[in-house]
């Protein structure tokens, strides 16, 4: 019933910036706690940012100042803004709804390569 999809990845280079969007079938993005997380070979699934449905926002330590989430509840949306790249950022980033509980609270992932 729900499908979380992600695209906006991509390569760029060091110090870049990159726009992240996930698009919400199936499910009010507005109604539940939304998330980005990412995972680089070989290491866990890690959260990088997350808003609760009040529009209360939370950055892992590693990318605050850099990343920003925000959502469009008109498009049923969410977004991460992502500057400063650093090649330490190169990972796959997931959306994710209510924590990513549920095996379908997850997208399919998309790519980001930070690297010259």
């Amino acid at each position: 019933q729900v499908r979380l999809v992600e695209y906006g990845g991509g390569l760029v280079q060091p110090g870049g910036s990159l726009t992240l969007s996930c698009l919400a079938s199936g499910s009010i993005v507005s109604l539940h706690p939304m998330g980005w997380y990412r995972q680089a070979p070989g290491e866990r699934r890690e959260l990088v940012a997350d808003i609760s449905s009040g529009g209360g926002t939370h950055y892992a330590d590693s990318v605050k100042g850099r990343f920003t989430i925000s959502r469009d509840d008109v498009k049923n949306m969410v977004y991460l803004q992502m500057n400063s790249l650093k090649p330490e950022d190169t990972a796959v980033y997931y959306c994710a709804r209510d924590g990513g509980r549920q095996l379908d609270d997850w997208g399919q992932g998309t790519q980001v390569t930070v690297s010259f």
